[in-house]
């Protein structure tokens, strides 16, 4: 059996509802389980996918997490399906997201924001939330661009979450 997940995407902003979507199958009607964790607290569930014939088929699945007491803003979503004879966890992918409610509390979205000459994440923060000081939401938001918060370069695209 195999699993392709394509949403969501690596170090993508995630909500308080997580949407799991891909391609699954290679057996008769298979059952896949997700995880979304951090390490301390997870969510857990089920759904099958595949055509019934053992060929494979698209899969959504609307994870609601709000009720999860996640820590940390790095979260893994996960997706296996169990072995019948030892229930051994097989053909797992490992998803790494950032969960927008740790960094903005009442997070639901994000602006995308593009970086110009002579612009500071302390600017932008000022801006965008009134604070400089609240710079450090968008190092948090921006794992995948931003890997020294006293370096921006003009034209990185940052996501700015936004309440």
């Amino acid at each position: 059996m195999s699993i392709e997940v394509q949403q969501p995407k690596p170090l993508g902003l995630v909500g308080s509802t997580v949407l799991i979507a891909g391609t699954a199958g290679g057996a008769f009607e298979a059952a896949f389980s997700y995880r979304v964790h951090e390490g301390h607290d997870e969510v857990v569930g089920g759904f099958t996918a595949g055509d019934g014939a053992g060929g494979h088929g698209q899969f959504q699945v609307e994870v609601d997490v709000s009720g999860a007491a996640f820590a940390l803003d790095r979260l893994f979503v996960e997706v296996f399906w169990r072995s019948p004879k030892d229930g051994e966890e097989l053909d797992k992918v490992i998803v790494p997201v950032v969960y927008g409610p740790r960094i903005v509390p009442g997070y639901r979205v994000y602006q995308e924001y593009q970086i110009k000459p002579g612009d500071t994440l302390w600017g932008v923060a000022t801006q965008f939330y009134g604070a400089g000081n609240l710079y450090t939401r968008l190092v948090r938001a921006n794992p995948h661009v931003i890997t020294d918060p006293n370096v921006v370069r003009p034209g990185d695209v940052i996501r700015i979450p936004q309440a």
